[in-house]
């Protein structure tokens, strides 16, 4: 079974066992988060919802918190000697989809 979930306000195309990255979650490792906003399941048949599909729930299970790879942004005037240098590093949740529930 396959499913399209809204989570952190993105997209994501999961099925049972995948592996992905998404925005901080919050929880702890080992925790399993519920995600009620179910757009389109699919396996035997496809259903779509409007918005969302009614008592559909996908479990996730929290891996690992860390930090993504660090975003650099420089930014300099030619002939100022006008610069800035800013870094930037996202809050990632690696999670596990452990079930999809129609």
């Amino acid at each position: 079974m396959q499913a399209v979930i809204k989570t952190c306000g993105k997209q994501y195309h999961v099925s049972e066992g995948d592996v992905l990255s998404v925005s901080r979650l919050e929880g702890e490792i080992g925790d399993v988060v519920h995600v009620n906003e179910v757009l389109l399941l699919s396996g035997d048949s496809v259903v779509v919802g409007a918005p969302y599909v009614e008592g559909a729930k996908v479990s996730l299970e929290i891996l690992s918190q860390y930090k993504g790879k660090k975003i650099i942004a420089f930014k300099s005037k030619r002939r100022k000697k006008s610069k800035c240098k800013r870094g930037f590093r996202q809050s990632l949740t690696k999670i596990r989809v452990a079930k999809i529930e129609q």
